[in-house]
């Protein structure tokens, strides 16, 4: 029994021991991480007081190992960067004109692709760029270096889109100035010289086309005939570019002030032109077409593809900017949120213009079917009296405040012999087809839509108000654009960090000389060739690699793990799902379906015809499509050629430096240091992240 007492009592002296040694342990454990607490705010400390590091670095390493990367001032001036640069006008009316003719269910189909496919590309940009500290060129190499081609593409595709972005601004400065005039110059025709007849090229069209075609872009009546530079429009292009190089001058902290003006004002005016479109005759009229359903484009494949390209660049992905506008943000901004909040913004945008232009093209629609009517009453009239017509085709002269519906009323009631000959003299009013002949693309906003607030009271304050929306939206644009093409260029060759007012200074000569080309006859041709039909293929070649290169060689879950420490919070892991399977399903039949429809289909534009003043429809000439096919293979030749080189240099598909620190310190930001502890304790595990990963 003595033994079995003295067994029992080592046992408790052995459970004694081991509850000191792990009460030893965890003492040991928070001294280690005070130890480390002290010693981070030591070096936060030395830093913040600047003082020398021991170790000798060269001067040269020095220089480029220590950049110091500008960061955005605040999280406002960021978003309303990035909102600027997605609320592309050029998309906002192919929206419009998509939902037209369309009807409702288009909002329906644009909704769903916008939020299981637009967002999580949005937001895989959006972390990639904030994640690597990278530009556009940059930060793909980092996650895979097979597919690190892609960047170039992107760089060039934004560059050749910058060239021609910029002469829209052009075109809307134009406008500008032409609506301080009364009456505005598209609102008649003008008169011959020394002679009180007007132009009979103006009389056979319309006063807004023939000042579009003739007065404003000068076009020839073909992509052939060239022509010299419009010296009406160098001017303009030249202040637009003028105005984005000032803007642009004194890097981000100019930028982020300059965009907290030039994207809020358009929404007041748009919120103005909602109120006043509202209350015009003939705006339930629009919004009856708003919201007209039209079931059976939902089963339409061809429908959709249109929907999802829509979708990509109606948020400006594929081109570099969002990657690059990213980058400049601090590593613990919840990019998660911000995804949503311009997904949102800009839906919500496109919506509300939408809205009022829908009304202000029923007022418009109504006013000119009221003109038809009244105008067929006094052609009906005096064909009676002449004799021509029988006295039982003699119209109501009085038709009030309603002239269509009271005309309507009386054709619809003569008999079938009477009624024949009266339609055979006179064109039909039809407030329905009116209201479809609306034009696209940017002849939709020069075009129709102008044409439209000719009619309303008041009409040069509201052009004043629309053309400067047009033209602030257009800058911002230009604005992230430009930073799509600095920001690589400055992460590439380090020489251009040092003097980077020189170099936006260079990049914008170098752009306006280039764009002067599109100032030309035939330069709105070449835009709607590069426009409709080049650069759709490369932006979706681009996002769809984009994508794998996330979702499949840096990994959907390694970047999750990466968003629940930004964000503070779990990700959902759907978008683990949307990025490795929906979406690039989603991106192969959409670039199948182009590249599909691009081949099939005959190249043709909308030309002006001088001869007859009217538009015509024409086919690209067979050098325009040899001109698509290489700038294409010029664009997308970086990718296969970059593969190559992976391939023959023995790099594998994941980049060994995802072991190391992604934070490279050729990107370290000294705001970082200027952090809380906690914030910088933050920023170290999103750098260490990489070594304990998958």
């Amino acid at each position: 029994m003595a033994w079995v007492s003295e067994a029992q009592a080592l046992e408790a002296r052995a459970g004694e021991a081991q509850a000191w040694e792990a009460q030893a342990c965890k003492i040991q454990g928070r001294f280690n991480q005070l130890r480390q607490t002290s010693s981070l705010e030591v070096e936060t400390a030395q830093i913040l007081k600047q003082e020398p590091v021991p170790e000798k670095v060269p001067e040269k390493e020095k220089s480029e190992d220590f950049f110091t990367r500008p960061l955005w001032s605040n999280k406002v001036e960021y978003i309303m960067a990035q909102v600027g640069y997605s609320m592309r006008t050029l998309h906002i009316w192919r929206f419009i004109y998509m939902w037209l003719h369309h009807g409702g269910c288009f909002l329906i189909m644009y909704s769903i692709l916008h939020f299981l496919v637009g967002v999580p590309l949005l937001l895989l940009e959006m972390a990639a760029g904030q994640r690597m500290r990278q530009g556009n060129i940059g930060v793909w190499k980092i996650i895979s270096p097979w597919i690190g081609g892609v960047g170039y593409t992107s760089f060039m595709v934004c560059f050749i889109s910058g060239l021609y972005f910029n002469v829209l601004n052009a075109w809307t400065i134009t406008y500008v100035g032409e609506s301080f005039q009364i009456p505005v110059s598209w609102g008649h025709c003008p008169l011959l010289m020394n002679s009180s007849d007007f132009d009979p090229e103006c009389v056979k069209t319309t006063p807004s086309m023939y000042f579009w075609y003739r007065m404003a872009l000068k076009v020839s009546d073909s992509i052939e005939d060239g022509g010299s530079l419009i010296v009406s429009l160098i001017l303009p292009f030249l202040v637009s570019w003028c105005l984005v190089g000032v803007f642009m001058i004194n890097g981000l902290k100019c930028i982020g002030k300059v965009m907290c003006v030039l994207v809020p004002v358009p929404y007041f005016i748009m919120l103005c032109f909602l109120i006043r479109s509202l209350l015009l005759d003939g705006a339930f009229l629009g919004l009856r077409h708003m919201a007209a359903a039209k079931i059976s484009i939902m089963y339409s494949m061809t429908v959709w593809c249109q929907t999802g390209v829509q979708v990509l660049f109606g948020l400006g992905l594929g081109y570099g900017v969002i990657v690059s506008l990213s980058s400049h943000m601090h590593l613990s901004n919840n990019c998660l949120s911000d995804a949503f909040i311009v997904a949102l913004i800009n839906l919500g945008s496109m919506v509300i213009c939408t809205t009022f232009i829908f009304c202000i093209l029923g007022f418009w629609a109504t006013v000119i079917t009221h003109r038809c009517s009244e105008k067929n009453v006094e052609t009906l009239s005096r064909l009676v009296i002449l004799g021509e017509l029988p006295p039982e085709a003699q119209p109501p002269s009085n038709l009030l405040d309603n002239p269509t519906s009271i005309f309507t009323s009386w054709l619809n009631s003569l008999p079938p012999s009477i009624k024949s000959i009266v339609v055979n003299h006179v064109p039909e009013c039809n407030l329905e087809k009116q209201f479809l002949k609306i034009k696209e693309g940017t002849s939709f906003v020069f075009l129709s839509f102008i044409e439209a607030m000719s009619f309303i009271p008041a009409s040069v304050s509201w052009s004043i108000l629309f053309f400067l929306m047009l033209l602030m939206l257009g800058l911002s644009l230009m604005i992230g654009t430009l930073q799509g093409i600095i920001t690589p260029l400055q992460d590439t060759f380090s020489s251009f960090r040092k003097h980077p007012k020189l170099l936006t200074v260079v990049v914008s000569v170098l752009m306006f000389l280039c764009g002067l080309f599109f100032i030309r006859p035939s330069g709105l041709y070449y835009i709607r060739l590069l426009n409709q039909y080049w650069v759709v293929l490369p932006i979706i070649l681009i996002i769809t690699l984009e994508n794998m290169a996330v979702g499949w060689a840096y990994g959907a879950k390694r970047l999750l793990a990466d968003l629940r420490i930004l964000c503070n919070h779990p990700v959902h892991p759907i978008f683990r799902w949307l990025w490795c399977y929906l979406s690039p399903v989603v991106l192969l039949v959409l670039f199948a379906a182009t590249l599909l429809l691009l081949t099939l289909k005959t190249l043709t534009y909308v030309a002006w015809d001088s001869s007859s003043s009217k538009e015509v429809l024409r086919q690209y000439p067979p050098w325009a499509h040899i001109l698509l096919i290489v700038l294409s293979l010029i664009a997308i030749l970086p990718i296969p050629t970059y593969f190559v080189y992976c391939l023959t240099h023995g790099i594998p598909f994941k980049s060994s430096s995802l072991n190391q620190s992604i934070i490279s310190s050729t990107s370290l930001s000294l705001s970082m240091h200027l952090m809380p502890i906690k914030e910088v304790q933050k920023e170290e595990i999103l750098q260490g992240d990489n070594q304990i990963s998958d």
